[in-house]
């Protein structure tokens, strides 16, 4: 096994608890010894797993700083003050919450704020690369709210604004939500923000997926536009797993309010402190070239990918992530992930825009660079990951061939990932 490298604290865990310390060091080896491109995930610095392991977590603090429902608060008071500054100051929003204990609390939060059960919302459809929150029958948004889905186009797989406009003038939603989680493409907020104007709503942004490009400055921003942005802290923005949401000042207290106490009790003080230091992180001139970095290496691989016999939806991507249609090559994307898994090569199976296959055996794969590039990969590094994992999804697993190629490929991944580790040992 590694060996860790986040101090003396680690040597507690393994003479008190050996089970858990060996669990934390075999996800450790995973991460080192494999590619990690799952678009929603990233490797947090150091310094984050720092003050997520911090005596913070022991501090109940229930409400906000200087409104507090408990004493002794003065200290996580400034932690949590200085993570809403850097927020703010970062996306250049009039109010920030960092509470939400994830993305999806954050929009339940959203929806709290402006909306009640039975009104109409108007979102992506989860088929198309939408969010479960977003109105799936399966979650709270669509059981607790009319949800009306808009789509992509069948014919360039882009989102079909007339759709959109169409759709809000027949139903006039309460909320207009922009974001996804399978969408390869930039969002126009401009057009959805006349759209929402038109018909009175409010703008909801969904920039899980893609605030960290924002605080990079290496995509447009949807603050500006929007009324609230909802977004997590972990994936492309590098820090804790956790949500945040940005607001324009008028929403302020609405927004507090459907956070604490309407949704959630006590904030997780630690994971507050946290996403301040992934703030700080993200305000550097190093962290900008990173998101560049992400763009350049997700555009690389579905290119690659694309040489490899696989067809990228829409045509390629313009952020962190490309959605992959297996049909050319024959292959499901249940098959494709197990396959890669074999290779050590980590994805998600994902649905394709209009996929004729059933959600657990989809037509697609859905691939993502923040990992790889935070491990310092490049374009070049990308070229051969696409060779590796074309090698993986068209080996036929269970034969002895194709059994032999998954073993080749595996080899050749940790001689990749060896040259760019996940967490160098100091």
């Amino acid at each position: 096994m590694s060996t860790p490298f986040w101090g003396p604290d680690f040597d507690a865990l393994q003479q008190q608890d050996p089970e858990i310390a060996g669990v934390v060091l075999s996800e450790l080896d995973r991460l080192r010894g494999g590619l990690q491109l799952i678009a929603s995930e990233n490797l947090t610095s150091p310094a984050v797993l720092a003050a997520l392991g911090s005596t913070l977590s022991n501090k109940y603090a229930e409400g906000y700083p200087g409104r507090r429902y408990y004493g002794g608060c003065q200290v996580v008071d400034v932690a949590e003050e200085i993570g809403i500054a850097r927020t703010k100051e970062l996306f250049g929003a009039e109010h920030a919450n960092l509470q939400p204990h994830s993305g999806a609390s954050a929009n339940l939060a959203a929806y709290a704020a402006f909306a009640k059960p039975g009104d109409t919302v108007l979102a992506m459809d989860l088929k198309q690369g939408g969010h479960l929150t977003h109105g799936s029958k399966v979650n709270f948004s669509g059981q607790w709210f009319n949800a009306v889905s808009y789509t992509v186009r069948e014919d360039s797989e882009l989102i079909d604004y007339d759709q959109v406009r169409d759709l809000a003038r027949e139903h006039r939603p309460k909320i207009i939500i922009a974001g996804a989680t399978a969408y390869p493409r930039l969002i126009d907020f401009k057009a959805f923000r006349e759209i929402a104007d038109e018909v009175g709503a409010i703008f909801m942004v969904d920039a899980a997926h893609f605030i960290g490009l924002v605080a990079g400055k290496a995509i447009p921003s949807p603050v500006s536009y929007a009324d609230v942005v909802t977004a997590t802290t972990h994936k492309v923005l590098r820090g804790p797993r956790g949500g945040m949401i940005l607001s324009r000042a008028e929403h302020a207290k609405a927004i507090d309010k459907a956070v604490f106490p309407f949704s959630q009790g006590g904030p997780l003080m630690h994971s507050v402190a946290a996403k301040a230091v992934a703030m700080k992180e993200a305000s550097t001139p190093a962290y900008q070239a990173y998101t560049a970095q992400v763009i350049a290496n997700a555009q690389a691989l579905a290119k690659s990918l694309e040489a490899e016999g696989m067809r990228a939806v829409s045509g390629g991507t313009d952020t962190h992530l490309a959605l992959i249609d297996l049909r050319p090559i024959g292959v499901t994307g249940s098959e494709a992930e197990a396959r890669s898994d074999a290779a050590r090569i980590t994805l998600n199976k994902n649905a394709i825009p209009y996929d004729p296959a059933p959600p657990m055996k989809p037509s697609g794969i859905r691939v993502g660079s923040p990992s790889v590039t935070t491990q310092g990969m490049v374009e070049s590094d990308m070229a051969e990951i696409g060779r590796l994992l074309g090698r993986a999804v068209k080996a036929e697993q269970g034969t002895p061939a194709g059994d032999a190629e998954l073993a080749e490929v595996a080899e050749a991944v940790s001689a990749l990932v060896a040259r760019n580790p996940a967490y160098p040992r100091p």
